[in-house]
């Protein structure tokens, strides 16, 4: 009989091992892990977070895992993940799956982390799990996330969904289904489950419900193990067939791209994975850099500059929407906004995405210096990759111009361990104090070998914070 997909996904869960990957997946895994606590960190002081908080404070129930945040509380280990992969992905500063291909649209992947690790960390800390089942539990359902974004046909992203809450729902379930040790017919229900809980519309997006998608998706992963453990039933093959995920959000998959291949690669080492520098959509991300190289290159002043052209295909124009940005969540999804941001301070990160600064006059003005142009040669060359062009054109005639493709945080240029443990730092700080900063970095480096998920929860948590 051949094998369906649904069967590779689960005999890949099954058999999953932390001491049977490669080393340089172990490492990797780390390095997502780092980025997305400090995301989280970040986002849980966002006012979608702040929201989120209040309902989740509000429906009660048993305090078994930690709501992340300076003013952090227990929740339900569900509600839990919901909230922390809400803030997780609340900056848009959480990290980006890459492609093998040049037919995928680079937004059909997902942000990989996010769910899988919310999903761990609170059945983690529940459970009473150690580092390295954490660990286990992310690296499979990250796998598994990846490999699923790889196959399902981009017909998928191309009409509406938001595939970091809908294949990420999957994700998480995968690596729950580990975490909580499901046998091959529950880690079949487990995803058959997560299969049509599985939501999330690209309408979202610019607004607080895009990173609510990452959320639930870590939320239902969750709710599908457990519901999986207790017998709960699902159609058994519920990634393929006439009514099956794929076929139903995207009119199918690619095979070959998912059966055999699940862990030969890794897709969190090859292709690899992208961490973001900047807390935005991951489609401005070259361009961004080019403008920074270009203004600091040549010392280019505000008051200098009579026009910034951005040229690109519509892989990048169409989901960075908006022109003139309107509010921080806007900015997100704004060329113009990112382009003005780095024109006047040189740089894009947590303190310019705030509504002040996306208001001021200035960064107003120069939105309105901003045009973005499709451009038939880049388009024609795919969508796998993020490719722009620059021009600054100055007051004085001169034309200032870079292409854009590779950017800080991608494959090609990693970032460093001191620049990933800056990042972390600069999320953190509203969180945590730098002595706790540095502990929790402790942990996190050698998570495989930390005795219990309560001992990095410990080293996240500000002292101070009362439980709830």
């Amino acid at each position: 009989m051949e094998k369906t997909a649904t069967t590779a996904v689960v005999d890949f869960v099954f058999d999953a091992a932390l001491d049977a990957f490669p080393a340089d997946v172990v490492a990797e895994g780390k390095r997502c892990v780092i980025d997305g606590i400090a995301v989280i960190l970040a986002g849980s002081s966002s006012p979608a977070s702040a929201i989120l908080h209040r309902q989740v404070r509000a429906a009660g129930g048993t305090a078994d895992a930690t709501v992340l945040g300076a003013d952090t509380f227990s929740a339900p280990a569900a509600l839990a993940a919901r909230a922390n992969a809400l803030s997780g992905h609340a900056l848009d500063f959480d990290d980006t799956q890459l492609s093998r291909w040049p037919d995928r649209i680079f937004g059909l992947l997902t942000h990989p982390t996010i769910p899988p690790l919310s999903a761990s960390l609170a059945l983690g800390e529940r459970l009473g799990a150690t580092g390295a089942s954490l660990l286990e539990s992310f690296l499979t359902g990250f796998e598994v996330e990846c490999k699923i974004a790889e196959a399902i046909h981009p017909q998928h992203y191309k009409q509406g969904f938001h595939t970091s809450g809908t294949i990420g729902a999957l994700g998480a379930a995968t690596a729950s289904a580990k975490m909580l040790g499901l046998d091959e017919t529950q880690t079949r229900m487990a995803i058959g489950i997560a299969a049509s809980l599985a939501s999330g519309i690209r309408a979202g997006f610019g607004t607080m419900t895009k990173p609510l998608h990452v959320g639930r998706a870590a939320e239902n992963g969750i709710i599908a193990a457990e519901l999986a453990s207790m017998g709960f039933t699902a159609d058994a093959n519920a990634l393929d067939g006439q009514w099956g995920f794929f076929q139903v959000t995207a009119g199918g998959f690619d095979a070959d791209k998912i059966i055999g291949c699940l862990g030969t690669p890794h897709s969190i080492v090859d292709p690899g994975v992208s961490i973001k520098p900047y807390p935005c959509g991951s489609l401005s991300h070259p361009s961004a850099d080019a403008m920074l190289g270009l203004v600091v290159d040549n010392d280019v002043k505000p008051e200098q500059i009579n026009k910034i052209r951005v040229r690109a295909g519509s892989n990048i124009l169409n989901p960075l929407r908006y022109g003139v940005a309107r509010n921080e969540l806007e900015a997100k999804f704004s060329l113009p906004f990112v382009m003005s941001a780095i024109a006047l301070r040189r740089r894009a990160g947590i303190e310019e995405f705030h509504d002040d600064f996306v208001l001021s006059g200035a960064v107003q003005e120069m939105m309105k210096k901003v045009e973005t142009v499709r451009d038939p040669e880049i388009e024609a060359k795919g969508t796998d990759r993020m490719r722009s062009v620059i021009e600054i054109h100055l007051q004085d005639g001169r034309r200032l111009e870079r292409a854009a493709d590779v950017y800080r945080g991608g494959p090609e240029r990693p970032f460093t361990r001191a620049e990933l443990h800056g990042k972390f730092s600069d999320c953190a700080k509203g969180v945590l104090s730098e002595e706790r900063m540095r502990g929790a970095l402790e942990v996190l480096e050698r998570l495989e070998s930390v005795e219990s998920v309560q001992v990095l929860v410990d080293a996240l948590t500000p002292p101070a914070a009362a439980r709830r």
